[in-house]
């Protein structure tokens, strides 16, 4: 029998229901990952837009070799940042996009953008990084895109990231952990990174976030960027948002902020990495749900709720495995708003579409190969590995959304499962005393 989202229709689920969580709650459960869970201030810091640094009388590139570092403080050292864009997919070619567009405008950074790609024969013959450096353009990622021709494309991964002090990562999670190692020894302590990049890897220990992996691995401070963001909308310039997640260094956050803000593109930062990360990485399995709803025409208010009992189960689990995170995160664009665009548009979202309507009888592996022209799936590997923390830790019956998705994903459930649920109810009895809650 399967525990569906009616299920939460009980008000004594205070985990689930109040904004308050219990200071009691580790004691409850065993993991050393639990720590007391406290009220928290409001994510959102108001700021004063980024200042803009005065633009060159003329659009002749202001060139130079030197190199900043970042002192203690966030204060830039020397005269310019050098960016490298790890990543050349389709966000990673807008991400390149909007970068470049600042770094010509603004004297603090070098005019040059290096955009690692993964090379690709192309059905011409010909090489895809010498593609986009003659034309300007990710022809087989983001066609018909100019994306500055500051933009240099460099299949060599230790070429592109060499002298680079600001590094912005932006491929598949899947592929992180051996990207990492190839940069350990290559990349300098003082280098700030910024992820991305919507995944976690599940080890022995428990879950990482990527912006852990890149810390862990190249021992470098790494933030996050998550939001409203499907690629090809902010491509052409429609307005979007975006959440920069940072950890103490408030100067750094403005230096992203900077970096990657454009009238079309708002850039909000938030001190709460985790939080931020997770909405980003948890708001794809959201989506696959919300596909399966769409391919089986069960219509809008069905898709309303599987989006907040989506949302719902996203700050829970947030909050299990990371005390700290902010409530108030959650309504920040990289929470509602892009739970909201994901389940309306995105590829995951369309994919698990054509799965239900397929029956599930056709994998995900053959609908990706056949619908995303060599782009990944985040949200079918999300929703296993958030299987298997959920499963490890005795957690299933607390998120059924989630792992329904999963089960549905693997051929176990059919799409179907998604709206059914059991009059049985979940081992919820320790949460349900009021006296838990004061």
């Amino acid at each position: 029998m399967r525990f569906h989202f009616p299920l939460y229709s009980s008000s004594s689920f205070s985990l689930f229901s109040n904004f308050t969580f219990i200071s009691s709650l580790p004691l409850i459960f065993s993991s050393s990952h639990f720590s007391t869970f406290i009220s928290m201030a409001p994510a959102f810091e108001p700021v004063s837009p980024p200042h803009q640094e005065a633009e060159p009388q003329t659009a002749t590139p202001h060139h130079t070799d030197t190199v900043n570092n970042f002192g203690n403080d966030g204060q830039v050292v020397g005269s310019k940042s050098k960016v490298t864009v790890v990543g050349s997919g389709n966000w990673g070619s807008v991400a390149a996009k909007l970068i470049a567009s600042n770094t010509l405008k603004l004297n603090s950074f070098h005019d040059e953008v290096r955009m690692w790609v993964f090379e690709e024969t192309l059905q011409t013959g010909e090489k895809l990084t010498d593609v986009i450096n003659k034309t300007n353009e990710n022809v087989k990622y983001l066609p018909g895109i100019k994306l500055g021709k500051n933009v240099i494309a460099d299949p060599d991964l230790d070429n592109a990231v060499k002298d680079a002090n600001m590094l912005v990562f932006v491929t598949p999670h899947q592929f992180m952990e051996g990207i990492c190692k190839r940069l350990v020894g290559k990349v300098r302590g003082e280098v700030e990174a910024i992820s991305l990049i919507k995944g976690m890897e599940v080890k022995m220990e428990g879950p990482c976030m990527i912006s852990n992996l890149i810390s862990e691995q190249l021992g470098i401070n790494c933030s996050v960027l998550m939001g409203a963001n499907i690629a090809n909308e902010i491509a052409v310039e429609k307005f979007s948002e975006a959440t920069v997640g940072y950890r103490d260094n408030r100067e750094i956050a403005e230096q992203w902020v900077k970096l990657f803000s454009t009238p079309y593109f708002m850039v909000t930062p938030v001190q709460d990495v985790e939080g931020v990360e997770l909405c980003g990485t948890l708001k794809n399995v959201v989506a696959i749900a919300a596909g399966f709803v769409d391919g089986l025409d069960m219509g809008n208010n069905t898709k309303a709720a599987i989006m907040r009992i989506g949302l719902r189960e996203m700050r829970a689990f947030s909050k299990l495995l990371f005390s700290s995170v902010r409530d108030s995160t959650f309504f920040e664009s990289c929470g509602v708003a892009d739970v909201i665009t994901t389940c309306l548009g995105g590829r995951n979202r369309k994919v698990a579409e054509a799965f239900a309507r397929n029956g599930g009888k056709r994998s995900f592996d053959e609908l990706e190969a056949e619908m995303l022209q060599g782009q990944k799936l985040q949200g079918v590997s999300t929703a296993r590995e958030v299987y298997e923390v959920l499963s490890h830790r005795g957690w299933l019956e607390l998120f059924p959304l989630f792992a329904t998705v999963h089960e549905i994903c693997v051929g176990r459930l059919p799409p179907s499962a998604i709206v059914e649920y059991s009059e049985k109810k979940p081992r919820l009895s320790l949460l349900e005393d009021p006296a838990c809650y004061q």
